[in-house]
């Protein structure tokens, strides 16, 4: 399959059967090409941009995210997922999973950006035999080291820092969930080879993919 980064947490993967599927799709142009599966995160604009989803809208295309936002999806007739329930659509096996902060607060308050009580999501997604992890918008937290037992792949970790993990805490991430690969995302004005230099030191086995400009073959 082929993994394109967007922008931001946008991603696009086409399976060899040639599905399309869009992760957080975010100002996608109406040249793109049109979706099969996208999944969204959260109901964050940049997570949940509707004018990118009409986009890449044709008439059989699937939207999923996480039961919380089902007024959100209803826009477009989706679904709502339950955390751990896996959905199958063709040979593609989608799960949601937690996503939140724990210690990125909202100025004057005493709120995080990303909740755990609103039950926002990363997903799993198993596609040819491979595991694609895409953390959304979270912080390092506990559940990520349940995903080790999963065999991930590839995983998408945001490093911004500001609404999510930054890049120390997005590989200490990694090295939780032990992929073969990460892909470091929404970072906001970080330099991505540290990512490279700072995750080789805490561990060598994981490769890291900065998809700018290049796309990724698995």
């Amino acid at each position: 399959m082929k993994i394109s980064w967007l922008k931001h947490a946008a991603f696009k993967i086409e399976t060899e059967d040639k599905m399309i599927i869009y992760l957080d799709p975010y100002q996608i142009s109406k040249s793109e090409e049109k979706a099969d599966i996208i999944i969204c995160s959260h109901e964050h604009g940049d997570h949940f941009d509707e004018k990118s989803i009409r986009n890449l809208w044709k008439e059989s295309t699937v939207l999923l995210g996480p039961k919380s936002i089902s007024p959100k999806l209803q826009i477009f007739n989706g679904k709502g997922l339950e955390f751990y329930n896996t959905i199958q659509i063709g040979k593609i096996k989608i799960e949601l999973v937690p996503a939140y902060n724990i210690k990125r607060m909202r100025p004057k308050t005493n709120e995080t950006f990303h909740p755990k009580s609103r039950n926002w999501a990363g997903s799993v997604l198993e596609i040819e035999g491979k595991k694609i992890y895409h953390a959304g918008d979270s912080e390092r937290i506990p559940e990520m080291k349940e995903l080790a037992s999963k065999g991930i792949d590839v995983a998408m970790l945001p490093c911004g820092g500001t609404y999510t993990m930054d890049i120390e805490e997005s590989t200490d991430a990694a090295v939780d969930i032990n992929p073969k690969i990460v892909i470091p995302m929404h970072n906001w004005d970080v330099e991505l080879e540290e990512y490279k230099k700072i995750l080789h030191l805490k561990n060598s086995n994981i490769k890291v993919e900065i998809l700018l400009n290049k796309e990724l073959f698995i």
